[in-house]
């Protein structure tokens, strides 16, 4: 059974670092797309960023510049810097099989906090 598996989460400190990283069981992942979900109390699901198969990326609006995705055969990454309060969520990583549809992780908490 194909399993997500994020890393990284915690809690830091506003305009702190924190690279979160999701590994993937039975998948080559630069295959396939792949990407990272945020959703924060009393709020939906966010896109926050992704990779397409053909290595296209997006970045939500708020995250341009602070936020960099990127992936290896193994795992894909979440660098995040210059955080703010107002990126406090749980992180979901996902991947996008083009036959078997999309795969998610259990989730990590970020928490940006003084």
């Amino acid at each position: 059974q194909v399993q997500l598996v994020e890393s990284g989460g915690g809690m830091v400190q506003p305009g702190g670092s924190l690279r979160l990283s999701c590994s993937a069981s039975e998948f080559t992942l630069v295959t396939h797309g792949v990407g990272w979900f945020r959703q924060a109390p009393g709020k939906e699901r966010e896109l926050v960023a992704s990779i397409t198969n053909g290595g296209s990326t997006y970045y939500e609006e708020s995250v341009k510049v602070r936020f960099i995705v990127s992936r290896d055969n193994a795992k894909t990454y979440l660098q995040m810097s210059s955080l703010k309060p107002e990126d406090t969520a749980l992180y979901y990583c996902f991947l996008d099989h083009s036959r078997l549809g999309r795969y998610w992780g259990q989730g990590t908490q970020v928490t940006v906090s003084s």
